[in-house]
């Protein structure tokens, strides 16, 4: 038996009463089967459903893990509260699902995960803002993080103007620059170049504690999509609905 702190990510219908759940914890995405949870008198409901951050109790049965009990820590109710959030924290769980296994461990993954869901829940950061940090970061977590010290071509800190190529994962200077040679470009600004460095190397204590403009923003959320999408090499549905929702509004 073993006691582990985990954020539910995914579940998933097992006969009439049980279910799986992925578990995001410090070690990774854990799969749990959590017997009973479907009935009316079951002890474990709330501290095991969706976006549930909670302390599980877990018996290892050969290679199956099955809860014994939990404890809630926090539940994020207030995600409840708008189809926009929950479809974005799906969104979020979706790609760490995609990409953290036991063997890619990173405890910093589940950090980043609850503090997004905090803001997100609380309104404290718009929803692009929210979704262009996670995106940026947890890419820079798991080993892909772009270079942007400085210019690839002749070494300049802080260009006026940038052009990002999403296949090298480099930043040009207009000088340096050569349209003909980098056919994925995404051009911004100083400021936006900054909002980069800022998401991919600042402590976490800091990684929330920024503003960007609204022009800096739109910039920022192209890129960070399509970055993202294009080193992962998949398309999230996920995605595709929280778009979809965006162009209701």
């Amino acid at each position: 038996m073993r006691i582990i702190n985990g954020i539910v990510i995914r579940q998933r219908d097992v006969g009439d009463n049980d279910k799986y759940a992925d578990i995001l914890t410090p070690e990774g995405v854990i799969e749990v089967l959590i017997k009973g949870v479907k009935k009316i008198n079951s002890k474990t409901g709330s501290s095991s459903q969706l976006f549930a951050y909670s302390k599980f109790c877990i018996n290892e049965k050969g290679e199956r893990n099955i809860l014994n009990s939990a404890e809630p820590i926090h539940i994020f109710y207030d995600l409840r509260n708008s189809l926009k959030k929950i479809a974005l924290a799906s969104y979020f769980a979706d790609i760490i699902k995609y990409c953290v296994t036991d063997e890619r461990r990173n405890s910093e993954v589940m950090r980043l995960f609850l503090n997004t869901l905090h803001f997100l829940e609380k309104d404290l950061r718009t929803y692009d803002f929210l979704k262009s940090l996670f995106e940026l970061r947890f890419i820079s977590e798991i080993g892909m993080m772009p270079y942007i010290i400085a210019c690839a071509g002749c070494g300049s800190f802080e260009p006026d103007k940038v052009y990002f190529s999403i296949k090298n994962s480099n930043f040009y200077c207009s000088d340096c620059f050569m349209h003909s040679q980098n056919d994925y470009i995404i051009e911004g600004s100083l400021s936006f170049l900054r909002a980069v460095r800022h998401i991919v190397l600042s402590d976490f204590e800091r990684l929330f504690n920024f503003r960007v403009s609204d022009n800096v923003q739109k910039t920022l959320s192209y890129f960070s999509e399509k970055y993202i999408i294009h080193h992962l090499e998949h398309k999230f549905n996920t995605l595709d609905f929280y778009k979809s929702i965006e162009d209701m509004e």
